[in-house]
């Protein structure tokens, strides 16, 4: 969008306000409203100035940042009662006037640029699957004597006693209809304005959990799939919480349910050409299985940043289809890179990272996961001399290429193995050396937490 088509926008729109939105380090957004009066073509090009050390990724003595809004992220946002129109901005250093090296969106950017001018790729392509938890009521406590979660639902099996009637069995909501599925019309008006907003969106519809939904977008480029999973997510929680629900992406938010995820389809194009197709094996071509290698051999580390928190690990057990296992594998769900066996059109031909889940930065995590990607098909790493497959039946009983099994273990290995992320000067050691830190206190501050089934089964010891 030019400056003389937003304007144009704002004025068709009755536009009142504007809402300047960034990333902050773990990968929510900041805002900061602006009445039209006080927008004008200077503070577009120039952006307008905040504490970035509230945003987590800047030090004290050198917080002051410029956000620039990004013109093409232009949408209007429906949520109060006047006409505001949402861009995303791109932080910057004002003493230097460059892209500040920490910004999330601005590492994913250039890592996308740099794939491009090497000639790896003209499109690095993602589709993004959204699976997260409609709840009526959540409430916790942590104090030194109470110690207590409680959440309900309307779908929830445990209320068949008071309810009795079109409750979903458990782990029976994989595709059910209403009246069982008592989130269809919610899911219709979500996507409806998905799709408004030029997120286009594969299909929808109920997962095998209590409560548990998925909407599966389209492919897109990579940096727009890093902002439309904030965007989703945004979107998502606001109608959700206009029919009076809450909204949870948390992995695993209920005990021995099905947790939530975030698949991650992918792929490369060179022209009108997707380069992950081929002769190899699933019908893939060499760079694809190279791209798979290197996703798999920093896979320990990669975890780090794609799924950066503690109940992340919760999730990636035994007994669902969850991964726990670094390997490939042909339409196997239990395999952290799933090559779909349904797709038989060399254009859509792909691999699918399952491990990744919606607590990450989606910016941080993309660019990791395409550098790592990128470190196999430099290295010509060959996924099958490296034992990670393909590999047939029940992943989840191997013990082949282990996952990690909590964040500790994550981050400790980005910690150990992170020059990949470094090559081309992408991911800042102060940044990554940030990250490790803030990650491993809050795996300690849990771990200290005492647990309740502790009591249930310790206590009279």
């Amino acid at each position: 969008m030019t400056r003389q088509e937003f304007w144009k926008f704002i004025e068709e729109n009755e536009v009142l306000f504007v809402d300047l939105k960034v990333v902050d380090f773990y990968g929510g957004w900041k805002h900061v409203t602006l009445p039209i009066e006080t927008v004008n073509d200077k503070l577009l090009e120039n952006g307008i100035g905040f504490d970035a050390s509230n945003f987590g990724y800047a030090v004290v003595e050198k917080s002051d940042m410029v956000m620039i809004p990004d013109l093409d992220t232009v949408i209007l946002d429906d949520f109060g009662e006047y006409e505001t129109a949402s861009m995303i901005c791109d932080v910057y250093d004002p003493q230097t006037g460059e892209r500040f090296d920490q910004d999330p969106r601005g590492i994913l950017t250039k890592v996308i640029e740099k794939v491009q001018s090497e000639g790896i790729a003209d499109e690095i392509l993602f589709g993004p699957e959204y699976e997260f938890h409609v709840l009526d009521e959540v409430t916790h406590e942590v104090k030194p004597n109470s110690i207590m979660l409680h959440i309900d639902s309307c779908e929830g099996f445990w209320n068949s006693g008071e309810t009795g009637e079109y409750l979903i069995g458990r782990k029976r909501g994989y595709h059910r209809t209403a009246p069982f599925d008592k989130f269809f019309v919610l899911r219709n008006e979500i996507v409806n304005e998905l799709v408004r907003l030029g997120i286009e969106v594969k299909y929808h519809h109920h997962e095998v959990g209590t409560a548990q939904l998925e909407i599966e977008t389209n492919f897109m480029d990579a940096k727009k799939a890093a902002d439309a999973t904030l965007l989703t997510k945004y979107i998502i929680r606001n109608i959700a919480l206009e029919h009076g629900f809450l909204v949870t992406f948390l992995p695993k938010p209920i005990y021995n349910e099905a947790g939530n995820g975030m698949h991650v389809h992918q792929f490369m194009r060179k022209g009108d050409k997707n380069v992950f197709a081929g002769d190899k094996v699933y019908g893939l071509s060499e760079l694809a299985l190279h791209y798979t290698a290197g996703i798999l051999k920093h896979s320990r580390a990669l975890l780090g940043f794609s799924n950066p928190t503690t109940n992340s690990y919760r999730r990636l057990v035994p007994g669902f289809e969850a991964p726990t296992n670094a390997v490939f594998a042909l339409a196997n769900r239990t395999s952290a890179i799933r090559i779909p066996g349904y797709v038989k059109d060399d254009a859509k031909r792909r691999i699918e990272f399952r491990t990744i889940d919606a607590t990450c930065n989606p910016y941080l995590a993309f660019a990791a996961m395409i550098l790592a990607g990128v470190d196999g098909i430099l290295n010509k790493i060959d996924p099958t001399e490296e034992g990670y497959g393909p590999f047939d039946g029940d992943l989840s009983k191997s013990i082949q290429h282990p996952l990690p099994k909590n964040l500790e273990e994550a981050v400790l290995a980005l910690k150990q193995d992170h020059d990949f992320l470094k090559r081309w000067d992408m991911f800042p050691e102060e940044m990554i050396d940030k990250w490790v830190e803030k990650k491993l206190e809050e795996h300690r501050l849990v771990s200290t937490i005492t647990h309740p089934m502790e009591y249930q089964l310790y206590f009279d010891l």
